[in-house]
């Protein structure tokens, strides 16, 4: 999982890696990471392996060896 800009903030870190159980989804890894309810993740975009993720992004299931990036509201145009 990699993390960008207030996401990186919030997370602490840029990225990090996460093994969870089959039929994870992008909230069970958020929750697992320790970010579930964290208002700036609640704000952010998300993408799978560099696709973007169309709602309801959280309940998208997860496989073994995608990279979830997490992508806050960016300001400006």
């Amino acid at each position: 999982m990699r993390y960008f800009a207030a996401a990186k903030a919030a997370a602490g870190v840029a990225e990090d890696v996460h093994d969870l159980p089959g039929g994870s989804t992008i909230d069970g890894l958020l929750v697992a990471a320790g970010l579930g309810g964290h208002p700036v993740i609640g704000r952010s975009s998300f993408l799978v392996n560099g696709v973007t993720v169309s709602a309801p992004a959280p309940t998208r299931v997860l496989v073994d060896g995608d990279r979830l990036d997490v992508l806050p509201p960016f300001a400006g145009g």
